[in-house]
């Protein structure tokens, strides 16, 4: 087998590079008050990953309005539409985790990268800015007009890179979530990277809990995977 670099590194978002469990905890505890302060962090993710895990879920981050409706009732906090529709407005300040600005930066320099994320376009263009617009393509469910782990999401990707000339063999994929991402691009038969962003932590957190699919590389943080780039480390075996 032959070996040698990528030469574009595909990326899940929301939960790869922006922490969304941090964004939603801060919001609904600004917004909730007292109300949200009996309720433990990993009660609040439990519900929104259930919530979000339905046949019902939709276009995400709107979703998170009708999510706040479901889990509101559970813990008591307020039935309140504002606070409902805030909490998918919330994605706009969703922080990025400590390494994702300068692990991309580093990135960027070597490679294509380009963002596969289910978020809605508007949410994603908030989301690239607050990182400094690393990305030389994006691609968001209204483009593809489905969602990951749709194989197809990955098919309308492959599209857009071979106008460009770059093939599946050239891609390696970069997720957090097995569900959505690691389990359906192994399968398709990309080279895969899994960032274990609750490495050591207890419980699935906001992610939909999936079996475990073994990745090609398995880092706990972007700055890892840049770490291993910059070594000459990262290669495709064709």
């Amino acid at each position: 087998m032959a070996e040698r670099e990528p030469k574009v590194l595909t990326f899940d978002v929301v939960g790869t590079i922006i922490d969304f469990e941090a964004g939603l905890l801060a919001y609904l505890r600004g917004a909730c008050g007292a109300a949200a302060e009996k309720v433990t962090d990993a009660a609040i993710l439990d519900a929104y990953r259930l919530s979000r895990g339905s046949k019902e879920a939709w276009r995400f981050p709107d979703d998170l309005e009708r999510v706040y409706g479901e889990i509101a009732p559970q813990f008591g906090l307020p039935a309140d539409a504002a606070i409902a529709k805030g909490f998918a407005q919330s994605a706009r300040d969703w922080p990025p985790f400590a390494d994702s600005i300068e692990a991309l930066q580093r990135l960027g320099r070597r490679y294509k990268l380009v963002a596969m994320t289910n978020a809605a376009r508007w949410a994603l263009d908030l989301m690239s800015a607050r990182l400094g617009h690393p990305f030389h393509d994006t691609v968001t469910a209204d483009e593809a007009l489905c969602e990951k782990p749709d194989p197809q999401y990955f098919a309308f990707t492959r599209g857009r890179l071979s106008r460009d000339g770059f093939t599946q063999a050239d891609i390696l994929h970069v997720a957090q979530s097995q569900y959505h991402d690691i389990g359906v691009a192994r399968r398709l038969g990309y080279t895969v990277c899994w960032i274990e962003r609750r490495m050591g932590m207890k419980g699935a957190g906001g992610t939909i809990a999936a079996e475990r699919t073994e990745p090609h590389y398995h880092f706990a943080t972007l700055r890892e995977l840049a770490d291993h780039a910059e070594a000459g480390r990262l290669v495709m075996r064709t």
